[in-house]
C-alpha cells in the first residue's frame, strides 16, 4: 500500500482498516475536502461505494443500510453545512440504536475560526447524540501514524456497536494537496496493517445474564399466575420473545415491527382489545418487556396498572417511558428469556391465555369482515400488504399512519422482516431509508408510506440515476397529513387544514415520471395483492387514494364493532 501524501495515506489507511473490520458500504456525497477518503473509497473494490447529491439522503440511505445488515455504514461529507445536513439520520441512529459512522471532513487547525471558506466548527458537531466522537487531527507522516489511525478506526467500530449500537463521528482535518499528487515521493512509512487481512484491535463484548439474574427472574415467572411478554419494535432476539411466552403459557402482545409476532400466544389485536373496558379490567400481575414502547395508548394505560413489570435491555432505562418498570435488568434480552423458558416445566393452557385467544378470535373476526368487501381504506392497505410479502421479505414502514395501522391490523405471522424508523419517528428520510434497505436485501422489498413522507424526502430518487435498485414503495395518498385528523388539533375546523392537514394537491404520478419511476393507481383493494406480487425491476410506486375524513370515521367505526363483540 503506497501513499503520495498524508491526506492520501490517511484515507488509503482508513478505507482499509474500515474493510478489515467488516465493513461493505460506504455513503458518499460529492465534496472537495473530503477527496482523498472519496477517491481511496472508489478505488478499494472490496467495498459498495453509494454516491447522493445531497447529504440527508446520503446519511438515511446508509442508515438504511445499517438497519438491513446490522452491520456499521459509514457516510462521508465535506467541510462546512454540508456535515450539518447528515443530522436528522444521527438523531435517528442515536434513538433507533443503529450503527453508523459519520466521517466528516475538515479544514486543519490554522484555517478554522478564519473566516476561511466553507469552515465552521465541527467539533463535536452532533453533541451527546453520538456514543463517540473524536477529532483524528491533521495527518503527519510520522512513524506511528498508521498506528494510530488503525487504532482509531477499530474504536470506532466498537463504540458503534457494543453494548448499545448507535452513531459515531470522525471529524477529519485534511490539508492540501488532497488528492493523490504525482510528485512521485511516496509516503515514507509503512502503512500495512495486521497479516492475513485482520483488524488492528478485534474487540468483543458480552451481556451474558448472571445466574443470579437467572434465577430470580425464573422464581416470578413461576409465581405469576396473568403474565405477558411485551415485545416492542427493536426486540434483537424475537424468536427468545415467542419461546418465553409459550413455554410460560403467557400472552404475547408484539408490535409489528418487534418481529415476535407469530405463534400461537400472539395476541395482534391487542390495541382493539385494550380500548375494551370489559376486556381491560383484569391486569398482568407480571410484565416481561423487551424493545421500545410501542404506538398503543390503550397498552401504555393498561401496564400502567401493572405492579410488576420487568424492562430488559442492554440499556434498560432507556425504554421505559412511562417510567412503570419495577425492575430494570441490564443484559441480552434474547439470553435471558431463553434461560428462563428452558428451566420451565410443562404448563396446560390455563384461563388467562385463554381468555386472551377468545379475545384475538373475536377481534380478528370482527377486522376481517369489516375489512371484506369492494371498499379501499387504510388498515385494509396495510393489512393485505402485510399478507402479500412472500417468506424472507422486507417491509419498510413509515412514521404517522401506516406503522399504526400496521401494528393494528396485521395478523401474525412468521418470515416478514419490518423496518421503520421508530427512533424519533420522524417521516424524514423515508425514501432513502427504504432504498438503502433494498441495497442491503436479499429477498423482495416492499415500502409502505403516506404521501408526505414520501413527497418529504423524494430527492432520495436522484440515486436511482446512478445506481439500479429493486423496490415498491405503496404510497396512501389522503393529500395530507392523516394522522392529524385523530389528534385534539382536529377541533380547530378553522385553521385544521392550514396548519395541519397541509394539503398539497400534487399528482404522483407526474413525479414519478420525474424520476423515471413507474408508477400504477390501484382501484380495488384486491387488486393490491397481486401488484405487489407481479415481478418488476426498479422502482415503482402502486398509489393507493383515501379521505382523510372517511378514514377517522372507519377506525373509529371499526374500534367500536370490536367493543361491541366483546361484551
Amino acid at each position: 500500500m503506497k501513499a503520495a501524501n498524508p491526506s492520501h495515506a490517511l484515507a488509503l489507511v482508513l478505507v482499509d482498516e474500515l474493510v478489515r473490520n467488516g465493513i461493505e458500504h460506504a455513503c458518499l456525497a460529492p465534496g472537495s475536502r473530503s477527496a482523498a477518503l472519496a477517491i481511496a473509497l472508489a478505488d478499494d473494490e472490496r467495498i459498495s461505494l453509494h454516491v447522493v447529491h445531497d447529504e440527508r439522503s446520503a446519511a438515511f440511505l446508509a442508515l438504511g443500510i445499517a438497519r438491513s445488515t446490522r452491520r456499521p455504514v459509514p457516510v462521508v461529507s465535506t467541510s462546512g453545512s454540508a456535515a450539518a445536513n447528515f443530522y436528522p439520520a444521527v438523531i435517528e441512529a442515536a434513538h433507533g440504536r443503529v450503527p453508523l459512522i459519520v466521517l466528516t471532513a475538515d479544514r486543519p487547525p490554522e484555517l478554522r475560526a478564519t473566516g476561511a471558506n466553507q469552515t465552521t466548527d465541527q467539533i463535536k458537531l452532533y453533541g451527546d447524540l453520538v456514543r463517540w466522537f473524536h477529532e483524528m487531527g491533521t495527518p503527519e507522516a510520522g512513524a506511528g501514524a498508521p498506528r494510530y489511525w488503525r487504532s482509531v478506526v477499530c474504536r470506532t467500530i466498537a463504540e458503534a456497536t457494543l453494548p448499545v449500537p448507535g452513531p459515531v463521528h470522525l471529524n477529519l482535518a485534511f490539508r492540501e494537496p488532497l488528492v493523490p499528487d504525482e510528485t512521485g515521493d511516496d509516503f515514507p512509512f509503512d502503512l500495512s496493517g495486521r497479516p492475513n487481512g485482520a483488524p488492528w484491535t478485534a474487540s468483543a463484548g458480552s451481556n451474558l445474564p448472571s445466574p443470579a439474574i437467572v434465577g430470580r427472574t425464573s422464581a416470578q415467572v413461576e409465581r405469576a399466575e396473568r403474565g405477558l411478554v411485551v415485545a416492542g419494535g427493536g426486540t434483537t432476539d424475537p424468536a427468545a420473545a415467542v419461546l418465553l411466552a409459550e413455554a410460560a403459557g403467557w400472552p404475547l402482545l408484539a408490535e409489528a415491527q418487534s418481529g415476535a409476532r407469530t405463534g400461537p400466544n400472539a395476541i395482534s389485536t391487542y390495541d382493539a382489545l385494550l380500548r375494551s373496558e370489559v376486556f381491560a379490567s383484569e391486569p398482568p400481575d407480571l410484565v416481561i418487556r423487551v424493545g421500545r414502547t410501542g404506538t398503543s395508548k390503550a397498552l401504555a394505560r393498561y401496564l400502567s396498572d401493572a405492579i410488576e413489570q420487568i424492562t430488559i435491555d442492554p440499556a434498560p432505562f432507556e425504554t421505559d417511558p412511562e417510567r412503570t418498570s419495577s425492575a430494570a435488568i441490564a443484559t441480552d434480552p434474547g439470553l435471558l428469556l431463553r434461560a428462563v423458558a428452558g428451566g420451565l416445566g410443562p404448563r396446560p393452557p390455563g384461563r388467562w391465555i385463554q381468555r386472551w385467544r377468545e379475545g384475538e378470535r373475536i377481534a380478528r373476526g370482527v377486522i376481517d369482515d369489516a375489512l371484506a368487501g369492494d371498499l379501499i381504506t387504510e388498515p385494509r392497505t396495510a393489512r393485505d400488504l402485510a399478507r402479500s410479502i412472500p417468506s424472507g421479505g422486507t417491509l419498510v414502514v413509515a412514521s404517522s399512519m401506516p406503522v399504526r395501522d400496521l401494528d393494528s391490523f396485521m395478523a401474525p405471522r412468521s418470515g416478514l422482516r419490518i423496518v421503520a424508523n421508530r427512533g424519533t419517528s420522524g417521516i424524514d428520510g423515508f425514501v432513502s431509508t427504504a432504498l438503502g434497505v433494498a441495497l442491503a436485501s436479499d429477498g423482495p422489498v416492499v415500502a409502505l408510506a403516506g404521501d408526505l413522507s414520501l413527497l418529504h424526502d423524494q430527492n432520495g430518487f436522484l440515486l436511482l440515476s446512478s445506481e439500479p435498485v429493486d423496490l415498491t414503495i405503496v404510497v396512501i395518498n389522503n393529500d395530507g397529513g392523516g394522522i392529524f385528523s385523530f389528534l385534539p388539533q382536529a377541533r380547530y375546523e378553522e385553521t385544521f387544514e392550514q396548519v395541519f392537514g397541509t394539503p398539497h394537491g400534487l399528482d404522483l404520478a407526474k413525479l414519478a415520471a420525474v424520476y423515471g419511476i413507474d408508477h400504477r393507481p390501484i382501484s380495488a383493494p384486491s387488486d393490491l395483492p397481486s401488484a405487489v406480487a407481479e415481478p418488476h425491476t426498479g422502482v415503482r410506486i402502486l398509489e393507493v387514494q383515501t379521505d382523510r375524513k372517511a378514514n377517522l370515521e372507519f377506525h373509529q367505526e371499526l374500534v367500536e364493532k370490536v367493543i361491541g363483540a366483546l361484551v
